[in-house]
This record gives C-alpha cells, sequence and structure tokens, in this order.
C-alpha cells in the first residue's frame, strides 16, 4: 500500500492521508501532517478540435477574425492525409495525458457528403487511448449543410457513441434547420453539441432557436452550447432570460477562454475591447452546468496552447474574475460528468489524479511552474509521456 501523507484535497478543508492499494483509492484519512503537496482530479475537456491541431505553423497568416481563421483552416486540409491527421491528433493526446487529462471530447469536422478522412483516424485512435484518454468524438457540420447529408452523417455515428454537432451563426431560417437537425437527434438517439454564435454581433442569436427546440422536445441533459460569445453584447435582460430558460430546459454551456480572446475584436495596432467570454457567472447561477475547454490549440483559430487545462482554467480565472475553489469543477468533474465519466477522489475510486508541488490551490495559480505530476492506476505516469518534440 502507497499512503501520501499530509496533502490538500481541492474542495476540502484541511490535509488528508490517501491510501493507495494498488489502482484504486483506499482511504482518505484527515492529518496532523502538512507539506504533501496538492492533488486535483484529473481533467476532462469537452470541446477540442484533434483534426486542425498543430497546423499553426503551415498556415501563411494570423486570422483577424473567426471566418478567416476558418478560410486559412480549408487552405490547409488538402494536407490533411490520414498519416497526417493520426500524427497531430496522436500528438494531441499525448500531450493531454501527460497534463492529466482523462476524458476529451474532439469536434470533427463534416462539411462535404463523404465520410471525413478524419472520423475513421480518430476512432481509431480512440480505441488506442481507451483507459487512458477517452476520447468521444462529435461531428461539426455547417447548419446549412444539413438538409443536403444530415441523414448520412446521423446515420453513421449512430450507436457508436459519438455525437450530433452544428455550426450556427447568422444562417437564414435558423429554427426551420435546427428543427431538422433535433429531427435527427431525436430518430437516431444522438446527443447534440452547438458551435453557436461566436461572433460579437449581438442580433447573433442562434441561442434562442437551440433554447426552443430544446424545451420543446424536453431534452433535458442531451444539449451542449458551445463559444455563445453574442451573449456578451446582448441586452442584459434578454441574456438573464434566456439563462434563466437554458436552466430549466437542461441545457449545458461550454465557454472557450483562450480561443475566443484570441478570435474576437482582433484589428491590427487597437487594443482589443471586447473579449467574447459568455456570462459564465450568470449562467452557472441560472442552474447551466458550465464548462471550461482548451477549444483549439495550435492552429489558426488559436496558435498557442498545450492540452493543459490547467492553463485554461487559470487563464479563466483572470478573464472571467472567478472563485478558483469555485469554478475548479468546471475543468473536472462537470465536463466529465457530461461526457459520462467520474474523476471525483473518493475510497474505492480510481487512483487517478494531479500532484502539484504546491501548498493550496491560489498556491498552484501563483506559480506555474511547480512540479506537477499525473498519477494513474495508482503509479506516476512516465515524465516523457507527452512526447514534447
Amino acid at each position: 500500500m502507497t499512503t501520501l501523507n499530509g496533502v490538500a484535497l481541492a474542495g476540502r478543508a484541511g490535509h488528508w492521508d490517501v491510501a493507495l492499494e494498488g489502482a484504486r483509492i483506499a482511504a482518505l484519512t484527515p492529518s496532523e501532517a502538512k507539506g504533501g503537496g496538492l492533488l486535483l482530479p484529473c481533467f476532462a475537456d469537452a470541446h477540442v478540435h484533434l483534426d486542425k491541431t498543430f497546423t499553426a505553423a503551415r498556415v501563411p497568416a494570423r486570422p483577424q477574425s473567426l471566418h478567416e481563421a476558418i478560410a486559412l483552416m480549408a487552405g490547409d486540409k488538402p494536407n490533411w492525409t490520414a498519416e497526417d491527421l493520426r500524427s497531430r491528433a496522436a500528438r494531441g493526446l499525448r500531450r493531454a495525458f501527460a497534463n492529466g487529462t482523462k476524458a476529451m471530447r474532439s469536434h470533427v469536422d463534416w462539411t462535404e457528403a463523404g465520410v471525413p478522412e478524419a472520423l475513421p483516424v480518430l476512432r481509431g485512435l480512440a480505441e488506442e487511448w481507451r483507459g487512458s484518454v477517452e476520447l468521444q468524438l462529435a461531428t461539426l457540420t455547417p447548419l446549412d449543410a444539413f438538409a443536403e447529408f444530415g441523414e448520412t452523417i446521423a446515420q453513421e455515428i449512430a450507436g457508436t457513441g459519438a455525437v450530433l454537432g452544428a455550426f450556427v451563426y447568422r444562417n437564414d431560417a435558423i429554427p426551420e434547420k435546427l428543427r431538422a437537425v433535433f429531427d435527427l437527434a431525436e430518430k437516431h438517439d444522438l446527443m447534440l453539441d452547438f458551435h453557436v454564435d461566436e461572433g460579437l454581433d449581438p442580433e447573433a442569436q442562434g441561442l434562442d432557436a437551440i433554447l426552443d427546440e430544446t424545451e420543446a422536445r424536453g431534452m433535458t441533459g442531451r444539449v451542449l452550447v458551445g463559444h455563445c460569445c453574442a451573449l456578451s453584447v446582448r441586452p442584459e435582460g434578454a441574456v438573464t432570460d434566456l439563462l434563466g430558460r437554458a436552466g430549466e430546459a437542461g441545457m449545458a454551456l461550454c465557454t472557450l477562454p483562450t480561443t475566443n480572446a484570441f478570435l474576437q475584436d482582433a484589428t491590427p495596432g487597437r487594443t482589443p475591447r471586447l473579449r467574447g467570454l459568455a456570462p459564465i457567472h450568470e449562467a452557472r447561477a441560472a442552474g447551466m452546468p458550465v464548462m471550461l475547454a482548451s477549444d483549439n490549440v495550435c492552429d489558426p483559430f488559436y496558435p498557442q496552447g498545450d492540452y493543459d487545462l490547467f492553463d485554461v482554467y487559470r487563464t479563466a480565472v483572470l478573464s472571467g474574475h472567478l472563485s478558483p475553489a469555485d469554478w475548479l469543477a468546471s475543468v473536472t468533474e462537470t465536463p466529465a460528468q457530461w461526457l459520462g465519466h467520474d474523476v471525483a477522489l473518493a475510497p474505492g475510486a480510481p487512483a487517478d489524479f494531479i500532484h502539484i508541488a504546491v501548498s493550496s490551490l491560489d498556491d498552484a495559480l501563483n506559480r506555474p511552474r511547480a512540479a506537477r505530476t499525473v498519477w494513474r492506476g495508482g503509479a506516476p505516469i512516465p515524465e516523457t509521456s507527452g512526447d514534447f518534440a
């Protein structure tokens, strides 16, 4: 049996001795000892793009908007061979694992009628990484394309555990087109994940139509909305009403603080005034599960990042004025539960956690270079597991 003595546990007062027996936590016991470091649950990253990752060096310019980034990414897609996709996505999974992520949802671009090259590649990686990083896939298709091949997408992913996703922004006839997406989700028993209102136009109101359908169909716990940047510039009364309804409807919100900060209100030579951060305090107060996620990593949408959710969390604590202890669950338990997993530290649970050589959660945020060790199955993982070359 291995015991970690005098550790601080995020969300619990005092210090604890953590006894490990094999690959499980045997006991958590209050301790008089101190100085054992901090233990965090493993992370769950509910919104990433493994098919796009590590392409930033291949695009010719820095985008000044979301739509410029989309165009730059489209220009790189001829390079997306199976070998290229596998190499880049596997690198992302290695980084995530080394940084303490245990579960992940990756979007897969599906913009034409045929099955995208990335889908079988990422399915293969999901099998290879099962037990290390539980990888769930979500298709990502422009809303207008569902009329052409939405049924094909739904049939392909039905029964696989994948999620049906759409990109919604200032489309024509949004309510009618969304009804077709929800019809497919009900027909094939699929969860839904939307990139919605990812801009600073107050007239971007795709969220309203998504909420209408979620309420009408009683799809509690099955609809996740991501980005929702436009809520940051819409009238307060409308936002309060929408979030209250969304909380009652059981919708969840995933906010992406790094990518949104990079792309929103970007003008050369001008300091940005608006950052596009969704109203996450208000959303959580209204009863919505709220998550933080990595989104894009080293691609035209965000040319930095390392699949390190603690870094994303640190960024959000600053940009969103978050109380650290109150919001740690937004990168651990909350997204893990939404993805169908449990990362809580408790007797009998897997001995999977993150140890940081600090005295408290605040100390960890203050000292980004503090030593971090990821434990899986009751033992530290090798330091080289991230393959940082």
